[in-house]
C-alpha cells in the first residue's frame, strides 16, 4: 500500500502550513482567543478562496476533486496551529448537504453561507444517533441540541429531529424565530452554543434511512478529520518538547541526555504514530463499501486518540515542568484542545463499543 500523498495534496499541505506561519502566529492567537467571536470573519475568506472548504468533495458532490484525506490534511496543520475556526464542524455540513443532494452546498463551499450541523443532545453525551428533538407540523422544530460549534456566525444550522417517519434533517435558520442561542467558550478556547428551538420554522432536506445514512456517513467524515488535527497537535506537542528538552539544563547538561526522559519521548513518539497508522487505515476504510469496517476503522482511530492525545499532552506538560501550564506556552493549549477532541463526538467508552459491535456485525 502506497501511504505516499500525491503533489496536489502535498501543495494543500503546505499551502495550509503557509497561512498558518503567515497569518496565525502566537500574538494573533492570542488576541482571537480573547475576542467576543473567538475567530477572524477574513480567515474564513481565506479558506474559501484557497479552495479548503471544497477540498474534501467530489466535484459532483460541488467540491473540487477531494475527499477525507484532503479534510484530514488541513485539520492537521492547523491543529498544529491550534487555529480555532470551526472546520470539523464544516466538513460534517458539507458532507451531509452533499448527501442530501442540496443546492446549498454550492454556498458553503464558496464561503457565501456559513452552515454548521447541530446534531449532538445532552442526552446523548457525544452520541450523535441519539436524537430527542421533535419535528412536528408542517416541519418545525422543538428540542435542545447542544456545543455547536460555529453556531454564532453560522447563517444556517442542520439539524437532526425526530419525527412519525423517523429521525429527519432539516435546514434551519440560525438567527430565525424559535431559536434561542446561549453561547460559551470550552476550555480549549473554542466557541460553541446550547440552541433551544421551540418551534423554529425548518425545511426538510431527508428523513428516515436516508437521514440515518448522510448522518453516520458526514459525522464519520467529521470524526477522521478531528483525528487528523488530533494528530497535528501530538506531532505539534512532541517536537516542541524534544526542543525544550535539548536546551533546558540541569546539573550542568540538557534534560534531554537523561536516559530516562528519553524513554518518556519514546512512548510520546510510538503513541503519536500509533495515531497515523489509524488514521491512514481510517482513509482507507471511509469511501468503501463495507459500513462495518468503516464504522470499526473510524471507531478505532477516536478510541486511540481519545487516550493517546492525553498521554502525549500530559506528558509534554510533565516534562516541560511548572511553564507547561501556562497560559502564555502553547504545550497547554495543545492539551486542552486533546481533552476536547478525546470527548467530541463520543468518549473512548463509546467507540469502543461501535468497534466491537462493528467487528460482530461482520463476523
Amino acid at each position: 500500500m502506497d501511504f505516499d500523498y500525491s503533489s496536489e495534496q502535498e501543495a494543500l499541505r503546505d499551502s495550509v502550513r503557509r497561512f498558518v506561519e503567515r497569518e496565525y502566529d502566537w500574538e494573533r492567537r492570542f488576541a482571537l482567543i480573547r475576542s467576543p467571536v473567538g475567530v477572524d470573519p477574513a480567515h474564513w475568506a481565506v479558506f474559501a478562496e484557497l479552495g479548503w472548504l471544497g477540498a474534501g468533495l467530489s466535484e459532483e458532490a460541488g467540491g473540487f476533486g477531494g475527499g477525507a484525506t484532503e479534510n484530514a490534511l488541513i485539520a492537521e496543520e492547523l491543529g498544529r496551529g491550534l487555529v480555532t475556526e470551526p472546520f470539523i464542524a464544516h466538513v460534517i455540513a458539507a458532507q451531509l448537504l452533499a448527501a442530501v443532494q442540496s443546492d446549498t452546498v454550492t454556498d458553503l463551499v464558496m464561503g457565501e453561507k456559513r452552515i454548521v450541523p447541530a446534531l449532538q443532545e445532552a442526552v446523548g453525551r457525544g452520541d450523535w444517533r441519539i436524537v430527542e428533538s421533535e419535528a412536528s407540523g408542517a416541519f418545525s422544530i422543538t428540542g435542545v441540541k447542544t456545543l455547536v460549534e460555529g453556531a454564532a456566525t453560522a447563517d444556517r444550522l442542520i439539524v437532526s429531529a425526530r419525527s412519525t417517519q423517523g429521525i429527519g434533517l432539516y435546514l434551519v435558520d440560525a438567527q430565525g424565530p424559535g431559536v434561542t442561542q446561549k453561547a460559551y467558550r470550552t476550555v480549549d478556547n473554542r466557541r460553541v452554543a446550547d440552541i433551544d428551538f421551540n418551534t423554529a420554522p425548518a425545511i426538510q432536506l431527508a428523513v428516515g434511512a436516508a437521514a440515518e445514512t448522510a448522518m453516520d456517513q458526514a459525522v464519520d467524515h467529521g470524526i477522521v478529520a478531528l483525528c487528523g488535527e488530533a494528530l497535528g497537535l501530538m506531532d505539534a506537542a512532541l517536537w516542541a518538547t524534544r526542543d525544550y528538552l535539548k536546551v533546558r539544563k540541569q546539573f550542568g547538561t540538557a534534560i534531554g541526555n537523561f536516559q530516562a526522559l528519553q524513554h518518556r519521548m519514546a512512548d510520546m513518539l510510538i503513541e503519536t504514530e500509533m495515531v497515523r497508522s489509524l488514521l491512514y487505515h481510517a482513509l482507507g476504510a471511509i469511501n468503501g463499501n463495507d459500513s462495518a469496517a468503516r464504522a470499526a476503522a473510524i471507531s478505532a482511530v477516536k478510541a486511540t486518540v481519545s487516550t493517546a492525545g492525553l498521554f502525549v499532552g500530559g506528558q509534554a506538560i510533565q516534562l516541560h515542568g511548572g511553564i507547561g501550564v501556562t497560559e502564555e506556552l502553547n504545550i497547554s493549549h495543545y492539551y486542552r484542545r486533546l481533552f476536547v477532541i478525546a470527548r467530541q463526538f463520543g468518549d473512548d467508552d463509546l467507540h469502543l463499543d461501535r468497534f466491537a459491535a462493528a467487528v460482530d456485525s461482520a463476523a
